[in-house]
């Protein structure tokens, strides 16, 4: 390691430490301090109600997950609730010939339920999408649709958003990283990444049972401050099937009066069932440059809790921004991976075409998943809105898991995990297949951007 390697190191580390006391302190002065101070272990956050008899289904990729979607709005018989960082009227749910565009499905739904929509403003400056010109001009085609409501949320901390993507039609709730827009990308990507612009991956959780209340009451409480009208309390559902799922969040101190203090159960969440990890931590995100999340992971590798444990990282190839943290971070980590049991991929469509890895799906043991809106960096964690939703349901987790795995490897991955990991993960790196080694992975800690944005507008 030469000497600027070593200077640039020692300085990642020195703003890491610094981030990391400041988030310390400034979640012990708002009350959640335990959650970085404590060694809390489990699946689930003492902080938020567990609600048991759901039924939990996770839609990989958008061509399956927004027909799902427009279905459910089109059959709607009570009301249409929709929370997005970002809605584009004129988007087209499915690619179908004469498919309807979002304004006509919703316009649609509006003329027998009441149908709201909440949106983020964008940012004060046009630095980045949607643009608050951009949002206005969605809002104001929104409501030429009749009777749909459509407000924009401009409570954010400084280069921060309302990130949640959350939508809930009658008994059934939505939660997950897809926005209804073709903003930066292309959202209708499949299991078989076709060649496109730029093909996203992602996922969408359907939940039915009494967890839907959860999220139907998160959305009423920012309408009600944002919107200023009280929305009738919501309705629990019945029991819907066998899974445990909890509803977390991250709200940032001072942005809603429901939330004075915030609410860090994401990464309590998070923090909790990465430490509790045996076997497996899959990860797939968009970022990966949360030093907290790193410092576990770091102690994973460092100390193995048992010989069959594997860690695999499905990143994007270029990530929109923080490319260079990811990459430093992913540099700590293989300098930690001294037994080999760390794998970080990266996903080709046929034709080399690169896919957008956007997900924000992280399964542990296949005994936990988690899924929603949320990075692995400090926006998500610490300063934007989101929400995901946690179950420990085994046959779920591990259901999801193969299902990925299968879309990535194309084969049978039924086999124990770390052997599928030595034997059919990592060959498939090297040759031509869906998931390829992700490029640029640095032994150096080039990592500064991350640390110096979130000093730099943390508050």
């Amino acid at each position: 390691m030469g000497f600027l390697d070593v200077l640039d190191a020692r300085l990642g580390d020195g703003l890491e430490n610094v981030l990391c006391s400041h988030h310390a302190r400034r979640l012990r002065r708002l009350g959640w301090g335990e959650v970085m101070d404590g060694e809390g272990t489990g699946w689930f956050t003492p902080r938020r109600t567990v609600q048991h008899g759901n039924k939990i289904e996770v839609l990989i990729d958008g061509s399956i997950a927004f027909p799902v979607l427009a279905q459910a709005i089109e059959n709607a018989q009570k009301y249409v609730h929709i929370a997005n960082w970002h809605a584009s009227p004129d988007f087209q749910l499915t690619r179908e010939p004469g498919a309807p565009q979002l304004r006509e499905l919703l316009s649609a739904a509006a003329e027998r339920v009441p149908v709201r929509v909440l949106l983020w403003a964008g940012p004060p400056f046009p630095f980045f999408e949607p643009t608050r010109k951009r949002a206005e001009a969605a809002k104001k085609a929104f409501l030429e649709c009749g009777a749909v409501r459509c407000e924009l949320d401009a409570r954010e901390r400084t280069l921060h958003c309302h990130h949640e993507k959350i939508v809930i039609v009658d008994d059934v709730a939505f939660v997950g990283g897809l926005d209804m827009t073709a903003v930066e990308g292309d959202r209708h990507d499949s299991p078989e990444h076709p060649p496109r612009d730029l093909g996203w991956h992602d996922h969408v959780a359907r939940l039915e049972g009494p967890v839907v209340a959860e999220v139907a009451a998160h959305f009423a409480a920012r309408w009600l401050e944002i919107a200023g009208e009280t929305l009738p309390a919501p309705e629990v559902p019945p029991e819907a099937g066998s899974s445990s799922v909890q509803l977390v969040r991250t709200i940032p101190e001072k942005t809603y009066g429901f939330a004075p203090h915030g609410d860090f159960s994401l990464l309590d969440s998070y923090l909790r069932a990465l430490r509790s990890a045996k076997s497996l931590i899959y990860v797939e995100n968009q970022f990966l440059w949360s030093p907290e999340i790193t410092e576990v992971l770091l102690e994973k590798l460092k100390r193995p809790p048992t010989p069959e444990f594997r860690m695999v990282l499905l990143l994007p190839q270029k990530p929109s921004n923080g490319a260079d943290t990811t990459r430093g971070q992913l540099g700590r980590l293989l300098d930690a991976d001294s037994e080999e049991r760390l794998l970080a991929a990266t996903l080709v469509a046929h034709g080399d075409a690169p896919v957008y890895v956007h997900a924000k799906l992280t399964i542990v043991d296949d005994q936990w998943l988690s899924v929603g809106s949320a990075n692995l960096n400090e926006h998500s964690l610490f300063n934007d809105t989101e929400v995901n939703v946690v179950t420990d349901d085994a046959a779920v987790a591990r259901s999801v898991r193969l299902r990925l795995w299968t879309e990535h490897l194309g084969t049978d991955v039924s086999g124990p995990v770390d052997e599928v990991v030595d034997t059919i993960w990592r060959p498939a790196l090297k040759g031509r297949s869906r998931v390829s080694e992700l490029p640029g992975v640095s032994r150096r800690a080039g990592r500064l951007q991350g640390p110096l944005r979130g000093l730099l507008v943390d508050g």
